[in-house]
């Protein structure tokens, strides 16, 4: 009967926002790619990939540290919704991708997170980690928020 409770009032709190819990997963996942994006052209910049940003130097390693850091944030409440409302699910394949991919999601932040203070590993490790953060966070966004723009409906 607590977690019934608990998602009344979480629903109520949300729609006092948004239309349906479904429409603050979709743009608070839309947020969290936009900023894995950002933390994407940042990355590339300090490591020299990318020009078209301003020097390296603490502007850009701030800004990657707080895209990061929002991006994360932005995850939480939509992790909340999968995980103590939905639950894994596999009735299609576009739902047992996400639920499958979703489950790696903070395993692979954690292991991004470990790397960066990590020191002793090969400097590929930090870009791979990263990527494939973005990545799994891309996948998610595609069998989730994607579907619900083109499909349910495109709005808040």
């Amino acid at each position: 009967m607590l977690i019934a409770d608990v998602a009344e009032r979480y629903t109520d709190l949300v729609t006092t926002v948004f239309s349906s819990t479904i429409a603050m997963k979709a743009w608070f996942a839309t947020a969290a790619l936009a900023l894995a994006g950002v933390q994407v052209v940042t990355a590339a910049r300090i490591y020299g990939r990318v020009n078209f940003l301003p020097e390296r130097g603490p502007a850009i390693a701030r800004a990657h540290r707080w895209s990061g850091r929002l991006a994360f944030l932005c995850t939480l409440p939509v992790f909340f919704h999968c995980v103590t409302i939905l639950g894994f699910q596999t009735p299609d394949a576009r739902v047992a991708i996400h639920s499958i991919v979703g489950t790696f999601l903070y395993g692979v932040f954690v292991a991004k997170v470990l790397i960066v203070r990590d020191r002793s590993l090969p400097s590929w490790a930090l870009p791979t980690a990263g990527l494939t953060l973005a990545s799994l966070l891309l996948v998610l966004w595609l069998t989730s928020s994607l579907w619900y723009f083109t499909t349910v409906r495109f709005g808040f």
